[in-house]
């Protein structure tokens, strides 16, 4: 076990290595021929198109959630069923661990879909105004809080039902108690809703008509 932890991490700090020698040595060619101009992040972010943001922020809003849906129901439920085989009566109450895991889910697609209302059909031929990059950046920053937010989200409800789970089993007067600290783990992902409404708020729908 010792020399496979070792290979991974000699193969990590390889792979690390390798790729800050490739950007240094980009850098270097760049700065020594005279077009270290061309090292300009700023310019690069323009030249992509605000689509790509805003799309990139809607996958990650609803991909992000959907992982940490599953991932939650995956904790919780393997504990449900486990703590089924020997106590059978709480098999229905918790199986509110799985509903709340799949509002995260749901979070996701409702807010995935409030942020593509936002894109509509744009003439690239005239290029794009300084709002449509503003929709652009708001909507990928806003789509990454929540998807983020939700995928944290369904790891603490996860986590904290499969404890439900066992602890329901050894005393059903734990199961309450510990349904309240649920509770306040799955705000979390209501929390990542308000903040991605704020983020994109005050961005308008992408101007301009074929």
């Amino acid at each position: 076990m010792g020399g496979a932890y070792s290979y991974s991490s000699y193969s990590r700090n390889l792979l690390g290595a390798t790729v800050a020698s490739v950007a240094v040595w980009a850098g270097l060619y760049l700065l020594l021929t005279g077009r270290g101009e061309r090292f300009n992040v700023g310019g690069y972010l323009l030249r992509l198109s605000p689509y790509m943001w805003a799309l990139y922020g809607i996958s990650f809003c609803i991909g992000l959630s959907v992982v940490g849906a599953a991932w939650g129901i995956f904790i919780a439920g393997s504990s449900i069923l486990g703590g089924a085989v020997r106590t059978p009566r709480i098999a229905t109450k918790n199986l509110i661990s799985i509903i709340f895991c799949e509002v995260v889910a749901i979070y996701g697609v409702i807010m995935a879909i409030v942020f593509s209302a936002k894109i509509q059909a744009v003439n690239s031929t005239m290029g794009f105004s300084r709002s449509d990059y503003y929709t652009g950046f708001s909507l990928f920053w806003g789509g990454l809080a929540v998807g983020l937010s939700n995928l944290i989200c369904g790891l603490a409800v996860g986590i904290t039902g499969s404890n439900a789970a066992v602890a329901d089993a050894h005393d059903q007067q734990l199961f309450v108690k510990i349904l309240v600290i649920e509770i306040f783990g799955s705000v979390i992902g209501l929390f990542g809703l308000i903040v991605g409404l704020l983020v994109t708020g005050k961005a308008e729908d992408f101007a301009g008509i074929i």
